[in-house]
């Protein structure tokens, strides 16, 4: 009863805004949709968001939800000043690039959300895009909840229609729009870092095989630097989330809370995986590494065997070249084979003794 009181003096209290004023309309090709929602139900005949509010706040019953895709500074100043949004927030979420963060500015809760998407490829190079990113923004207040999606995925058509096949939920108001969204990108990072398990394996078959080539680390640093991108969008929401899932929030209702706290414990989940894969690949890149070193000694193990085998005969035709007159068997019928055989024993016995010992 309390909760209604303080929202109805709010309302009462809330800068009266000019409505019909066209300078205002802040419809453009960035809006993806416009909706009213009462009691969880989608109201239809809105579609103008200035038609949209009036409706709401004439009732005081529902919220609008305005959908976004890319909005430039003049498309979203409309709005901005339509609904008392926060410049610093705006401008933050015409640029983008921002780190996973929620903001509070009065009765207005502006939230960054970082989008993955795993990128199928037949095989893992040192030039493989494995993630790719793009952000997800909602400005949340008491009566309305504006999207922004920036980059060519995470579309959130999938997360309307399952609100929208739930009331219940969705008459929470724009808090449970928030929730749809932090769930839906949590869920994401789950199942990115899950297809990221397939790539951890090829690469780690690829280094402990029999011959496992010496190219696996261009191979190896470019999935870690994926993993890297990954671990920037996912490790930052830890403490957004927390503080939706334990601080008290006017535009979040406690009964929404708790549905926070099971989102953050899902992102606990793919951080700690993340952390393991990144982990793991410090040990495969060793092992690669301390592989190529073993490689390159017996490389140099054989290249010394073949050169002392290669010092015999060069030692002994040496010798006899040095054109002396008076030298052993130099004048020998059969001097020269029995150098040539000489030389040929020695080189057997020496490659022998070499192979026995593992360096040829």
């Amino acid at each position: 009863m309390f909760s209604n009181l303080r929202r109805a003096v709010r309302r009462g209290y809330r800068r009266a805004v000019d409505l019909s004023h066209p300078a205002r309309s802040p419809l453009g090709s960035a809006v993806v949709n416009c909706v009213v929602y009462q009691d969880g139900i989608r109201q239809e005949g809105c579609a103008e968001v200035e038609e949209a509010l009036r409706r709401v706040r004439k009732t005081g019953e529902g919220f609008v939800w305005i959908g976004l895709h890319e909005p430039s500074q003049l498309e979203l100043a409309g709005l901005a000043e339509l609904l008392g949004l926060h410049p610093l927030a705006v401008e933050d979420a015409v640029h983008a690039h921002q780190r996973p963060k929620v903001e509070r500015y009065d009765d207005t809760l502006f939230a960054v959300f970082k989008t993955v998407r795993y990128v199928e490829h037949e095989e893992l190079t040192a030039t493989s895009e494995v993630v790719e990113t793009g952000e997800l923004m909602a400005f949340v207040g008491e009566d309305f909840v504006i999207t922004i999606r920036h980059g060519g995925h995470g579309t959130l058509g999938p997360v309307r229609e399952a609100l929208e096949a739930e009331p219940e939920q969705l008459a929470k108001g724009p808090a449970a729009v928030l929730h749809a969204m932090a769930d839906h990108v949590v869920d994401d990072y789950v199942a990115v870092t899950d297809a990221v398990q397939s790539d951890m394996d090829a690469v780690e078959t690829a280094v402990f095989s029999e011959h496992g080539g010496r190219g696996d680390a261009g191979r190896i640093y470019q999935l870690k630097r994926e993993l890297l991108e990954l671990r920037r969008a996912v490790a930052p929401l830890g403490r957004p989330l927390e503080h939706l899932a334990t601080q008290p929030i006017p535009v979040i209702p406690a009964e929404v809370r708790a549905y926070f706290r099971d989102v953050a414990d899902h992102l606990t989940r793919a951080t700690e995986q993340i952390s393991a894969y990144d982990g793991l690949l410090d040990s495969i890149l060793q092992a690669h590494l301390a592989q190529v070193t073993v490689a390159q000694n017996e490389d140099m193990r054989k290249i010394t065997a073949w050169a002392a085998i290669v010092a015999v005969p060069t030692m002994v035709c040496g010798v006899y070249g040095m054109n002396f007159d008076h030298m052993p068997e130099l004048h020998w019928t059969y001097g020269y084979p029995a150098v040539l055989v000489v030389m040929a024993v020695a080189c057997y016995v020496i490659h022998r003794g070499f192979r026995r010992n593992g360096w040829l």
